[in-house]
């Protein structure tokens, strides 16, 4: 399956069990991986035959600069759910959100969550 890869998209969010996080907010960073079939685009070179990357962008932002979550389990879900609902070629999206800075002792590079779901028929 073809795909299209956003990586390291940067985003400030408030999502988190602690109230400090809630209140203070924090860096968010996600990758999403877009499964369709890109051969259509690739011979006509018409955007209306892939997914348009900006759009991308602005959905996944919306979703982890919106509503505050508990979990990013719950960020990572919505932001799937956002993805293939939005956009009509897509047949199954990947969906990464690292937490660079957790609020939790110990020595890490950071934490993260990562979701695989696919358009339901």
């Amino acid at each position: 399956m073809d795909k299209i890869l956003l990586n390291n998209m940067q985003f400030y969010g408030f999502h988190g069990l602690l109230p400090e996080e809630n209140k203070l907010g924090q860096r968010f960073n996600v990758d999403v991986e877009l499964y369709l079939d890109l051969k259509k685009a690739g011979n006509t070179d018409n955007m209306h035959d892939s997914v348009h990357y900006g759009h991308v962008y602005d959905v996944v932002k919306e979703v982890v600069e919106g509503e505050a979550k508990k979990l990013i389990e719950a960020v990572a879900e919505r932001i799937a759910n956002e993805l293939l609902s939005s956009f009509e070629l897509l047949e199954a999206c990947r969906v990464k959100v690292i937490k660079p800075d957790p609020p939790i002792p110990g020595h890490y590079q950071s934490v993260a969550v990562e979701i695989y779901r696919e358009k339901s028929i």
